[in-house]
């Protein structure tokens, strides 16, 4: 991987209106039956304006702004060789439905270790007001020829 991505960041490219529709699919999709993924009243009365998306649910805005970079040519990334390493989500605020959502990019590190390369992805995500609702990191890892 050319290691002079290091640094590089990239900026939103449309924006993600979060509907209660999609926290609710997602919740069944990961088998969590919690109200506040689906009760409006609900989490009213938790003290929310409307219900809450489960915490990983910012994965599926998430992962595009990812393959945007990965699949870059210039980058050099063998994505028939990369596997998932570690993620992780780091919340200012949980996120609700009706929030309207923008993903800024970065790769904060390139490094080669024991023949395989591995990137280091984060993600600012903000909500209409530009207020910082979470950050994500990703590690990917991509298998050396010999491994």
């Amino acid at each position: 991987m050319d290691q002079s991505f290091t640094g590089r960041s990239y900026p939103p490219q449309t924006s993600y209106e979060v509907s209660r529709e999609k926290i609710r699919e997602f919740a069944d999709a990961i088998g969590d039956a919690n109200p506040l993924y689906r009760d409006p009243e609900a989490a009213r009365e938790a003290g929310h304006p409307d219900v809450i998306a489960p915490p990983t649910f910012l994965t599926i805005i998430n992962l595009a702004s990812i393959n945007a970079i990965v699949t870059d040519p210039e980058l050099g990334l063998d994505y028939s060789r990369m596997v998932h390493g570690d993620q992780g989500f780091t919340y200012t605020r949980p996120v609700f439905a009706g929030d309207l959502l923008e993903v800024t990019t970065h790769i904060d590190a390139i490094m080669t270790r024991a023949g395989n390369d591995f990137i280091s992805l984060r993600a600012d995500i903000t909500d209409a007001a530009g207020q910082k609702v979470c950050s994500t990191r990703a590690q990917l890892v991509v298998r050396g020829e010999n491994a």
